[in-house]
């Protein structure tokens, strides 16, 4: 794809985005707790990968998962995002990385300010990244039975669209481990 019309793509999507984020509130009902009724994984697509995770990445995984719990979004929500930022970050909630950079991509998602996700400070704050990631995920139809990559990839927009299966077990893992702690 080339540059201008892949530009062109993201800005479009990152102001569908911008507006779903100014549209209305996240679920009146947060706080309630949820409980599935759907099992966690629908179908964990070709070779996983696994990485062992330190404290901070446990932490930014719970965080992710309080956040999916307060948007009152079942498990399989807090699997796709998880397997999100398993892909996008390796859980870690990046700064700015200097050249080694991708754009201006920060935090758990590798959410870009320029794309209307947030300011950096929003970005970089797990609880917000992970709502504002999944008030795109709701905006996906039928995101609750489709292959977890394609779920992710639609709100991510991400130039290795595929890449997202590769988590779907270890973030299953890691929500099935904490979703009731």
């Amino acid at each position: 794809m080339n540059t201008m019309l892949r530009k062109s793509v993201l800005g479009i999507a990152g102001l569908a985005f911008t507006g779903g984020v100014f549209a209305g509130p996240i679920a009146a009902h947060a706080a309630e707790p949820v409980h599935s009724t759907k099992p966690v994984a629908v179908s964990v697509q070709g070779a996983q990968s696994k990485i062992d995770l330190n404290d901070e990445q446990t932490a930014n995984a719970k965080a992710i998962i309080a956040a999916t719990k307060k948007a009152g979004l079942p498990e399989r929500a807090a699997v796709i995002s998880i397997a999100t930022s398993l892909q996008e970050s390796k859980l870690e909630n990046l700064g700015h990385l200097g050249d080694r950079n991708d754009h201006d991509s920060l935090g758990l998602f590798q959410q870009r300010p320029s794309s209307g996700w947030g300011t950096p400070e929003q970005i970089t704050d797990p609880e917000y990244s992970t709502l504002a990631f999944e008030k795109g995920l709701k905006q996906v139809d039928g995101w609750q039975d489709m292959p977890l990559t394609e779920a992710a990839q639609t709100v991510q927009v991400s130039a290795y669209p595929d890449a997202y299966a590769q988590w779907e077990q270890q973030a299953a893992d890691i929500v099935a481990h904490n979703w009731n702690s």
